[in-house]
């Protein structure tokens, strides 16, 4: 039985469901603010996998006396939602005697970053392992699929925009990992979870790419041609404070940040590989996980931003 705790309506779960057999799950509404609900959420659970995170504040409106009578108050920041959330979670396992905790944080997780956020992911490491020492830490490095925020976000800027900003040239370097082969090495976890108590996991892809690459690798598939502009850090910043007040931010100032890094796992492929047993970081590799190219997925999701459709090259269907 699997337990998913939601702080939205039916809607905005429900498609969740068809991956499931009848009655095998079951979504329970939670308040991060409510220890009662959350501890309602994981009472009957023998592993807990904790997926929580933001990576800008939301902001709402509120009344002030004072002109111009508005001002956009923190309702929820990237400090809660990274760091008190996931210790609290902790806090609750250990006192309800949880049998194992798996943490997902980032493998951007870095207490000398630049970027707030993934400060903030290291330190939620942190708290929830002086709670729960026993959790298992998962280190993913940026996520790519349906609907993710690296690949779709070169496209939708390509669609709004008549430009696709490059923080620094796009030199920064990442190494994107299909969600689905972080998925399957979690469900390895919870197979075993025992084994993995108190230890890591890294995931990440089979090849490193610049952004400026993958922004060129969007536009092959989706046929867009936006000007690439280099921008350095501290320009694009100037609309990233603009742009940071929409519901669900494009771009922020700390994305800016975190886009001048690179965002790779900590070691090599041999650096792995030698590991001492005693302290071994394990890697997908290890759990019988093959990781996907990016090259392989892409197309799939990408093809709906060509203008005209899916079959628009092909002679014959027009």
């Amino acid at each position: 039985m699997v337990y998913i705790g939601n702080r939205g309506d039916e809607f905005s779960h429900r498609h969740l469901r068809t991956m499931f057999e009848l009655g095998r799950s079951k979504f329970s509404f939670y308040s991060s603010r409510d220890t009662q609900s959350m501890a309602d959420v994981i009472a009957d659970a023998d592993v807990v996998i904790n997926l929580i995170g933001k990576y800008y504040d939301t902001k709402a409106l509120e009344d002030t006396n004072k002109f111009p009578y508005l001002n956009y108050k923190v309702s929820t920041s990237i400090h809660e939602a990274n760091v008190e959330v996931p210790a609290k979670i902790a806090e609750l396992c250990t006192d309800m005697q949880v049998d194992n905790l798996i943490h997902v944080s980032s493998a951007a997780a870095n207490p000398e970053s630049s970027s707030e956020w993934a400060r903030f992911k290291y330190e939620g490491e942190q708290e929830v392992l002086k709670a729960y020492p026993w959790a298992t830490i998962v280190r993913p490095t940026q996520l790519f699929g349906h609907e993710d925020r690296l690949l779709n976000w070169f496209a939708n800027f390509a669609d709004r925009f008549p430009f696709v900003p490059l923080v620094d040239g796009g030199h920064a370097l990442t190494q994107p990992v299909w969600v689905d082969d972080v998925a399957r090495a979690i469900n390895r976890i919870v197979d075993q979870p025992e084994m993995f108590e108190s230890r890591r996991l890294d995931c990440f892809g089979p090849q490193d790419y610049s952004y400026a690459e993958l922004a060129k690798f969007t536009n092959d598939i989706t046929g867009q041609d936006p000007n690439l502009v280099d921008l350095p850090s501290d320009v694009m910043k100037y609309p990233a404070r603009i742009l940071q007040f929409e519901g669900n931010p494009m771009l922020t100032p700390d994305l800016v940040n975190l886009m001048s890094e690179d965002y790779l796992p900590e070691l090599s492929e041999e650096g792995y590989a030698n590991q001492l047993q005693k302290d071994k970081i394990f890697t997908m590799k290890d759990l019988g996980v093959t990781a996907t190219p990016i090259e392989k997925i892409a197309f799939k999701y990408l093809h709906r931003f060509r203008k005209g459709g899916h079959f628009i090259l092909q002679s014959g269907y027009h």
